[in-house]
């Protein structure tokens, strides 16, 4: 019995275990789109999402993520409330026609004013006597208040401009140049404030060409929640979520798939589920319905539970024993962990991903909420598994589960990532380093790296080869140093 074991033991394989192979090619790396599916529903300019951990992904990376393309997905080892926050903070960052106008009466004190401008970061709010509206406020004239002024009325402005609710984007601009202002009320035919139209979004829209948004015009992000946390799902998607991500370390559990069967009656936002390493996960997550599955057991440079529970699958094979699966479904599959260099995302799609997400490159850059460091001169910011010590202790999260009251069995460890600067410098390398792998194959697109890429496997000295060797460096270029740990 035990011998019929190891004779159908296979061989598996992980990103330095293999090369793509140069083929003939008219296809030039300008020339090449990355675009791809995070899932059924969602699709992204540049395939890359931030990983849902607490050094990683809150409102600031989601921010900075959708306006490059991509997503980023908050993690969920805060409260309901804190997550929620965070999504609405998104959602309101951008966006042609807000629709949940928040407003102030005449009546409403200074106090009051400057309490709802901070809590809500909001840098203007329309004035509404009954329902029509007489005025605005703005937090310039908040800031030149003065003494003896205690209501919204006596600051307000009261001429105020305002537009017809079915008004023409290009007409909405036009009068906010025209008239120098910075908010444009729209209004019903009974002078109810039905929607607001701000420069700063009509700016971020043309400064970010390229972002990912929903038909709203609001930036895309996503929100991890535990298998069984079916409330904070709802809850998400009540707040404009665009993507619900199950986050559990084994989503091929009996009581997680049960969870998810359920969660899929409740919600109707594309629900990705993970993580797993084999086909058999697969078939049983899609049988539920889920819009896309996270691959990955071990692979993270944080992660230790190939260490300490021996479990896991070599990342190459089990990106390609889930997209075999799939594919046939039309499930896009998310890559998770292991990826350490952009030709490793050229790799990881080539075996099967539609995209990936990326933990440790995140982890230092300005937009993530890790803390900094100095060592040794050079700076640092935190970063640490969901399944460390730490994270376990500090959160809510129960993403590796708890063993006893107060004992632990952590899968994780916490460390430090040098720092990457900003988050658009460092896709700004990704992606072309991805486009650079494409143009080697012949790929003008994802479906074609998918079809047209051939492996060679590599032994070691190979992957000695493979990065600079016999030599002192002494200048690096950005695409480089942005992968050093």
């Amino acid at each position: 019995m035990f011998t019929d074991k190891f004779q159908q033991i296979r061989e598996a394989l992980t990103y330095d275990d293999v090369l793509l192979i140069p083929s003939r090619t008219a296809v030039e790396p300008r020339e090449v789109n990355v675009s791809s599916n995070f899932s059924r529903h969602i699709k992204l300019k540049v395939p890359i999402v931030s990983s849902p951990m607490d050094t990683v992904t809150e409102s600031g990376m989601a921010m900075a993520m959708a306006k490059q393309g991509a997503l980023g997905i908050i993690h969920r080892n805060i409260t309901m409330n804190q997550q929620i926050g965070f999504v609405r903070r998104v959602k309101r960052e951008e966006t042609i026609v807000i629709r949940n106008v928040h407003t102030v009466s005449p009546e409403t004190t200074i106090d009051d004013l400057r309490d709802i401008m901070r809590t809500k970061n909001i840098g203007g709010l329309p004035v509404v006597s009954g329902e029509k509206l007489v005025g605005i406020v703005t937090r310039r004239d908040l800031d030149f208040a003065g003494k003896g002024r205690n209501t919204v009325e006596d600051i307000m402005i009261r001429k105020v401009i305002s537009a017809n609710d079915n008004i023409p984007i290009e007409e909405a601009v036009e009068i906010l140049h025209k008239n120098r202002i910075e908010k444009l009320p729209l209004v019903d035919r009974n002078g109810r404030v039905v929607g607001l139209i701000t420069a700063k979004d009509i700016r971020n829209r043309e400064k970010f060409p390229e972002a990912s948004r929903d038909e709203n015009g609001q930036l895309l992000v996503g929100a991890a929640v535990g298998p069984f946390d079916l409330e904070r799902a709802q809850a998400l998607e009540k707040e404009g979520v665009d993507a619900i991500v199950i986050d559990t370390a084994h989503a091929h559990n009996e009581n997680v798939l049960n969870s998810i069967k359920k969660m899929r009656k409740l919600v109707s936002v594309d629900i990705v589920a993970g993580n797993i390493a084999t086909a058999e996960a697969a078939e049983d997550l899609i049988s539920l319905d889920v819009d896309g599955l996270r691959v990955g057991i071990g692979p993270g440079s944080i992660c230790t539970t190939r260490i300490i529970a021996g479990i896991g699958v070599p990342q190459i094979t089990a990106i390609s024993d889930v997209a075999e699966i799939a594919a046939k479904h039309g499930v896009p599959v998310i890559a998770d962990g292991g990826i350490r260099f952009s030709g490793d995302i050229v790799k990881a799609i080539a075996a099967g991903a539609d995209a990936v997400m990326l933990g440790s490159i995140f982890a230092g850059t300005e937009e993530s909420p890790g803390s900094e460091m100095i060592m040794n001169g050079r700076k640092y910011k935190a970063y640490r598994g969901m399944g460390s010590l730490g994270a376990i202790q500090t959160g809510i999260s129960d993403r590796y589960g708890k063993i006893g009251s107060n004992k632990f069995v952590a899968e994780g460890v916490e460390g430090a990532v040098p720092f990457k600067g900003r988050v658009d410098e460092v896709l700004f390398q990704l992606t072309g380093g991805m486009k650079s792998g494409m143009g080697y194959v012949g790929a003008r697109d994802i479906g074609e790296l998918k079809t047209k890429s051939r492996f060679v496997k590599i032994t070691s000295s190979g992957l000695r080869e493979s990065h600079p060797h016999d030599i002192r460096i002494v200048s690096e270029p950005p695409n480089y140093q942005i992968y050093q740990v």
